[in-house]
C-alpha cells in the first residue's frame, strides 16, 4: 500500500516538475534555442548516496523535444544508456538545500556528449525564474513586486543563516571558530 502511494506520488510530482521547468524554459527563447538542436538526446539524472530512511526518488529520465523542451521519460528509466548521464551527490539533501539557498551548486558528475553538457551548463548558470512575473498574472503587478521584495529579503536572511551555521553545524564565532 505505501509503495503504490509513493510511486503515485513520485509520479505526479515529476509530471508537475516537468512543466514546471518546461515553464521556465519557455520564458527565455534563447534557452529553447540552445536546446532544440539536441531534440531527441536523453538526460539521465542520478542522486548518489540518497539516504535509505527517505523515500526513493523516481527515475529521473528527460528527452529533449524538438521545440527544445523536456520530455520526462518515466517508462525509459531503467532502459539503455542516456546521451548525458548526471550523478548529483545526495547523501546529504539538508545540506544539499542549505547550499542551494546560499548559491552553491551541488557535487555533479557528468558523463556523454560534450556539446550537449555545454549546453546544459550554460542553461544551469543563465537561466533564472522570474517568479514575480508569473505571481503578477495572480494578484497584479504591484502585490507582485511587493511579494518578491519581502521573498527575496527572507532569502537574504536565510542565505546568511546557511553562511554563518556552514556545513559543521556551528555558527561563526561559536567554540572553535576565531
Amino acid at each position: 500500500m505505501l509503495h503504490s502511494l509513493t510511486a503515485a506520488l513520485n509520479h505526479a510530482v515529476m509530471e508537475r516538475a516537468t512543466l514546471w521547468l518546461n515553464h521556465v524554459l519557455g520564458g527565455e527563447p534563447v534557452a529553447t534555442q540552445r536546446l532544440a538542436p539536441h531534440a531527441g538526446r536523453s538526460i539521465r539524472v542520478r542522486f548518489d548516496g540518497w539516504p535509505a530512511l527517505l523515500p526513493a526518488l523516481p527515475p529521473v529520465v528527460f528527452r529533449v523535444t524538438p521545440a527544445g523542451l523536456l520530455e520526462w521519460c518515466a517508462d525509459e528509466a531503467g532502459a539503455g544508456e542516456a546521451d548525458l548521464n548526471v550523478a548529483v551527490d545526495a547523501s546529504n539533501p539538508a545540506l544539499a538545500f542549505a547550499q542551494a539557498l546560499s548559491g552553491e551548486r551541488p557535487k555533479v558528475e557528468v558523463s556523454g556528449d560534450a556539446a550537449f553538457a555545454s549546453d546544459l551548463n550554460w542553461l544551469v548558470d543563465n537561466l533564472r525564474w522570474d517568479y514575480e512575473d508569473d505571481l503578477a498574472r495572480v494578484v497584479g503587478p504591484a502585490p507582485a513586486r511587493e511579494l518578491a521584495r519581502l521573498a527575496s529579503g527572507a532569502a537574504a536572511g536565510l542565505r546568511a543563516l546557511v553562511r554563518a551555521v556552514g556545513p559543521r553545524g556551528s555558527a561563526a564565532g561559536g567554540p572553535g571558530h576565531p
